[in-house]
């Protein structure tokens, strides 16, 4: 999703307010008493702070939240270059061949506005590596793991031994004993 810097919607109205109206920053808005007794009066340029700020608010969760695309980083670089440069450099009174216009850009409100982009560009930087940072991956040598030999499973069946053949001798062949028939009364050997 590309986004544009929510900042830039403070800088427009900053700029449309500067260039087409003689606007004074320092104009009280409203006033009331506190509880302490003391009368609080904020000015156009506390409002115009006030706004920024809750822009930077919503800048910060939208880059926490979804993260900035390259686009969105360089838009910022440009928002914070334009500001400054402006800040410095531009005289709307000159501009507009108006001498008794008050100072609009050269003031502490428009300085502090520069700040607050600045901080929506490291903002922006830092959330970006963070979450680069989690979705790096350290990849280790591949582990080869041989499966597990599966059992062999013989199936025997008991031998199944014939009973040799019985062979009786035949009384015609002659057998070899080496025993020696003797009476009990005999003596062998004499």
């Amino acid at each position: 999703m590309i986004g544009f810097p929510l900042l830039i919607i403070p800088f427009a109205i900053y700029n449309m307010i500067a260039f087409l109206t003689p606007f004074d920053w320092n104009a009280k808005l409203y006033s009331f008493r506190l509880p302490s007794g003391l009368v609080f009066e904020p000015t156009a340029s506390d409002a115009f702070i006030l706004f920024s700020l809750l822009m930077l608010m919503f800048e910060v969760i939208k880059s926490t939240k979804h993260g900035k695309s390259l686009i969105e980083h360089f838009l910022a670089l440009l928002l914070v270059c334009g500001a400054a440069a402006e800040f410095a450099m531009v005289n709307p009174a000159q501009l507009m061949n108006q001498q008794n216009v008050p100072q609009q850009m050269g003031n502490s409100t428009f300085a502090l506005f520069v700040v607050i982009c600045v901080v929506d560009l490291f903002v922006g930087f830092s959330a970006g590596l963070r979450r680069a940072r989690r979705k790096v991956v350290v990849e280790e040598a591949p582990v080869v793991v041989a499966p597990a030999p599966t059992p062999v499973v013989v199936r025997t069946e008991p031998a199944r031994v014939e009973p040799a053949p019985r062979v009786e001798p035949s009384p015609f062949t002659p057998t070899s004993e080496p025993v020696v028939k003797a009476d009990p009364v005999q003596k062998i050997g004499s």
